[in-house]
């Protein structure tokens, strides 16, 4: 029917509706309304425009304004052999990045994915499958962080997993119906590390997850 918006009368593409309904109902912090929320763009994922009244904390009410970038939560591990001193990481193009000031856009980084449907320990486990070919056993989930609270919603779930010539069932490399051309880099521990000085490693969650393995994950207490 004409006027009918997809994402908020009909399915968009990925079959939602109601978009344009996400935060009206929050009511966690009472210092926070949410007056309305504007459905910018549903193509893939979906970017909102919400006007909030904020109590600030010189009793002042404020009407603002922000835009969100909501692409669902994610997954990322860390692969390691602690007894080689090895990390399992993958290299792939990343547009953003090439966009914005890296020289190629190729970036190494540790296996992550979306969660789609499936909770946080499935979906890395399905990833790490997919990206590097290993069919990872135990799992240890290390933390959960926002990686860009001013614009973006996303929540990534932290893990680190063991890794060995065992586990490796396929040569990985990604998804190829979804555009993924990914290899597979395994480094020595120290190097890996070095890198995010040099720049070679410019990834965040990478760099997280690297320098908790030197603190307290399991190359802790290990000379450099």
């Amino acid at each position: 029917m004409s006027g009918e918006v997809p994402g908020i009368d009909v399915p968009d593409r990925r079959g939602r509706t109601g978009l344009d309904r996400e935060g009206l109902d929050l009511t966690g912090n009472p210092r926070v309304r949410v007056r309305e929320v504007e459905l910018l763009s549903s193509s893939w994922y979906v970017l909102r425009r919400t006007t909030f009244d904020y109590l600030r904390a010189d009793g002042v009410w404020d009407t603002q304004e922000r835009e969100t970038y909501d692409r669902g939560n994610g997954a990322t591990v860390l692969l390691y052999d602690a007894g080689r001193g090895t990390v399992l990481l993958t290299r792939q193009f990343r547009y953003p990045v090439y966009v914005n000031g890296h020289p190629d856009g190729m970036l190494l980084e540790t296996a992550a994915g979306l969660l789609d449907d499936d909770d946080p320990e499935t979906a890395i486990r399905r990833e790490a499958a997919e990206e590097t070919g290993c069919e990872i056993g135990e799992v240890r989930h290390v933390f959960d962080v926002y990686m860009s609270p001013g614009s973006v919603t996303e929540r990534v779930h932290f893990f680190a997993a063991p890794y060995g010539a065992a586990h490796r069932t396929s040569g990985g490399g990604g998804v190829a119906d979804e555009g993924e051309d990914i290899e597979v880099v395994e480094l020595p521990f120290a190097k890996a590390l070095d890198m995010i000085s040099t720049g070679e490693i410019a990834d965040a969650k990478t760099i997280m997850l690297l320098q908790w393995a030197a603190l307290s994950g399991p190359f802790s207490g290990r000379g450099r």
